[in-house]
């Protein structure tokens, strides 16, 4: 196994600050906000319908961009990272393995998340990249940053529906992490089950998994 690629949110990254920030520029009690992105969750929606129905007709786009106007937009700092990061990353670098940072997150996200200085060989967002999970052409262009044949590429993510199935379909090997809300809900959907290359419950087990991936024939 030559490249791991890991998704951000609820991935690497915890969306507290996302949501809350959410919450406190519409004006509602952040436990709504989070109440609300578990019900659409659990209707298989996406989670950015929570902010349609506290505000039907909200231009997304336009509010983010209101938002970093007013000096209350996307921040991203050491406290959002899971425990696991560091530690996980690390070791699979010294392994030997080549990593790639690559999620559903904006431009401005790209610039915070390169400036942790994780260790990691590419860090990039769909907002860079023009095309988003979990498009066909998204795990195109992993396999193209990779540099290597898709077999050889393991792909670590939380959201079935945007990491496990369509890196399965891409070739990739998949390992579906059972955190935030839809690594939580889905950890035993049989359909997921059947998918994931392996399951796992903490970033740091994939270091014996690519240790033994590794290891020469």
């Amino acid at each position: 196994m030559e490249t791991i690629v890991f998704d951000v949110g609820e991935t690497l990254v915890r969306d507290d600050r996302h949501w809350a920030s959410w919450a406190d520029w519409l004006g509602v009690p952040r436990h709504t906000v989070s109440a609300l992105v578990g019900a659409v969750t659990a209707q298989g929606r996406d989670d950015a319908d929570a902010l349609h129905l506290i505000k039907p007709g909200i231009d997304v786009g336009e509010a983010y961009r209101a938002r970093e106007a007013a000096g209350r937009g996307e921040h991203l700092d050491e406290s959002d990272l899971y425990p696991d990061v560091r530690p996980a990353l690390a070791g699979l670098h010294e392994l030997g393995a080549r990593v790639i940072i690559a999620g559903n997150q904006t431009v401005k996200a790209g610039e915070l998340l390169r400036g942790l200085d994780l260790p990691a060989d590419l860090v990039v967002t769909s907002g860079e990249w023009g095309v988003a999970k979990p498009s066909a052409e998204f795990f195109t262009r992993i396999v193209e940053a990779a540099d290597t044949s898709p077999e050889r590429i393991l792909h670590v993510g939380d959201h079935p529906m945007h990491d496990l199935f369509p890196a399965q379909r891409a070739g990739l090997r998949a390992a579906h992490l059972r955190r935030g809300p839809w690594g939580y809900l889905t950890a035993d959907d049989p359909d997921v089950v059947a998918a994931a290359d392996w399951r796992i419950d903490t970033l740091t087990q994939l270091t014996p998994i690519v240790a033994e991936l590794r290891q020469p024939a």
